[in-house]
């Protein structure tokens, strides 16, 4: 996560990182440190930007600790209907050393949770990662987590973008859209068409789910401190998440 925290810096975030031991505890105990972090913050809006199992963490978050003086999220990569390779290691018996407690989390997705605050999901479609090698994954992937797995219920947009699992960490391109999406709510993919009946979010917005083209940022210094978690798990999800701190 070092390097999309170095590229945000460089957008005018002073991003801080929380590590968690997901071979040791589970969801509501990774849930409970970050509250504490987002406590401490004092600020009036904190934005969270997850990245696989930090995904997971920052919904069970919200389920549990509530949505109050967050302003946007984004999931990278994060397995929320389901994890076909994450569920492939979990049943298999020499992966129990490997995979810890976080054998249970991908053994009970989906998270149905539905967040009131603004969401965008980040999805890749270059299938190179662990879960390519051990199966083959079906349709369109970043080759640990598949497009359809990313799906958040109420997600105000979403873009797929051609980077891998943890390719994604290193992009530029991911960290101008994830900067984009906390600065206007939207990511900087081209309009495909208007949005169709009933696709309307519970804040009024119209959802968007396309693969975008590349885009010029209209982030600029304005915002600071995605809070990401920092987490490598041996399944080859790499958990984080991130609260950035409003400057207005």
């Amino acid at each position: 996560m070092q390097g999309l925290r170095l590229l945000l810096s460089r957008r005018g975030y002073a991003a801080a990182a929380l590590d968690y031991r997901s071979l040791r505890q589970d969801l509501d105990e990774h849930a409970r440190r970050l509250a504490a972090r987002v406590a401490g913050l004092h600020e009036p809006a904190i934005h969270l930007v997850g990245h696989s199992l930090g995904g997971l963490v920052i919904l069970r978050y919200l389920r549990t600790h509530g949505e109050q003086g967050i302003g946007r999220i984004v999931l990278m990569g994060t397995p929320v209907r389901a994890c076909m390779a994450g569920v492939r290691l979990a049943n298999m018996a020499a992966t129990e050393r490997l995979l810890g407690t976080s054998r249970d989390i991908w053994r009970g997705l989906p998270d149905d949770y539905r967040p009131q605050c603004e969401l965008g999901v980040i999805a890749g479609s270059r299938p190179w990662g662990l879960g390519r090698l051990m199966m083959h994954l079906p349709g369109t992937n970043d080759g640990v987590v598949r497009l359809e797995e990313t799906e958040v219920a109420g997600m105000r947009d979403r873009i797929v973008l051609p980077v891998s699992h943890s390719g994604m960490l290193l992009s530029a391109r991911v960290a101008r859209e994830v900067a984009a999406f906390i600065e206007r709510g939207a990511f900087e993919h081209e309009e495909r068409g208007a949005p169709g009946p009933g696709s309307r979010n519970a804040s009024g917005h119209g959802n968007r789910d396309t693969s975008g083209d590349d885009g010029r940022s209209a982030f600029e210094h304005h915002d600071r401190a995605p809070f990401e978690h920092d987490d490598r798990g041996a399944s080859g999800h790499d958990g984080r998440a991130a609260p950035a701190r409003d400057r207005h």
